[in-house]
């Protein structure tokens, strides 16, 4: 059985050690909105009126420390901007709080910047070219490529 065509990824609940560090970095530094806190252990943000697209919680992790590396778990979560502005706007708010990137690509498809939240966990910003632009191999398939950003232009688009 397939998974319907309509099927997407609603939202990411993540473990983090300090739920008002975590606020501050997902609403301070990338500007979702706060749709409802549960005291100092839950909160939900969102983008755009949505009940929640990100879910943060000290339930089993208040305190704690980020995974140890060469263990599984989340690799990354992933926010696509609508437009090449506003991703270019959202690595002007990094710079302007002082987060820095890990990585920084154009995938042909997409272009990502690559960072870690202060709980360790990996974030991912991009936006999608129109799919007209992606690059395709000899068969039509996609070919993705990793080739460097240019993150000056990016900055110009914001």
């Amino acid at each position: 059985m397939a998974i319907a065509s309509g099927a997407r990824i609603g939202h990411v609940h993540l473990k983090v050690a300090d739920l008002d560090r975590a606020l501050e970095f997902y609403s301070g530094v990338l500007g979702f909105d706060l749709t409802q806190r549960m005291g100092n252990s839950a909160a939900f943000l969102s983008a755009g009126g949505y009940h929640h697209h990100i879910g943060l919680n000290t339930w089993e992790s208040e305190g704690g420390g980020p995974p140890a590396p060469g263990t599984t778990g989340l690799y990354h979560l992933a926010i696509l901007y609508p437009t090449r502005a506003e991703l270019g706007a959202a690595l002007k708010a990094l710079r302007k709080h002082g987060v820095e990137l890990d990585g920084a690509a154009d995938h042909g498809v997409s272009e990502a910047l690559y960072l870690h939240d202060p709980d360790g966990n990996g974030v991912e910003l991009y936006w999608d070219r129109p799919e007209a632009e992606w690059p395709r191999d000899a068969e039509g398939g996609i070919a993705m490529v990793t080739r460097p950003m240019d993150l000056a232009g990016l900055l110009g688009a914001g």
